[in-house]
């Protein structure tokens, strides 16, 4: 019979590092991509703001005591509302921009 002094020690539970959070994502993409990753993230944001301007200024009121403003404003919100699948967004085309941006400089 063995006595609990007797037994080796058990080793810990292997733990698994975390998974990286959405700005984790964003600081390897620009660690791995540089200026075409912050360049794809600006665009995709302009597009989306743009986008939601111009659906608000076609067909969605919208009331403020700053008549013009308050598009540029509502339009901001609703894209700040999306950063989230903004950012995945890049995450997921940022390698083929990448990809496009290097075949375009090594073609003649």
């Amino acid at each position: 019979m063995t006595t609990p002094e007797a037994e080796a020690p058990a080793s810990p539970p292997a733990v698994s590092p975390p998974k990286p959070g959405v700005f984790g994502k964003m600081e390897r993409l620009m660690a791995e991509y540089g200026p075409v990753a912050l360049g794809t993230y600006f665009g995709i944001f302009a597009l989306t703001w743009a986008g939601f301007a111009t659906a608000m200024s076609m067909g969605i009121e919208v009331t403020s005591a700053a008549g013009g403003a308050g598009l540029f404003g509502a339009s901001w919100i609703a894209t700040k509302v999306t950063q989230p699948l903004r950012i995945g967004a890049t995450a997921v085309l940022t390698p083929v921009v990448a990809s496009v941006t290097r075949r375009r400089k090594s073609s003649p």
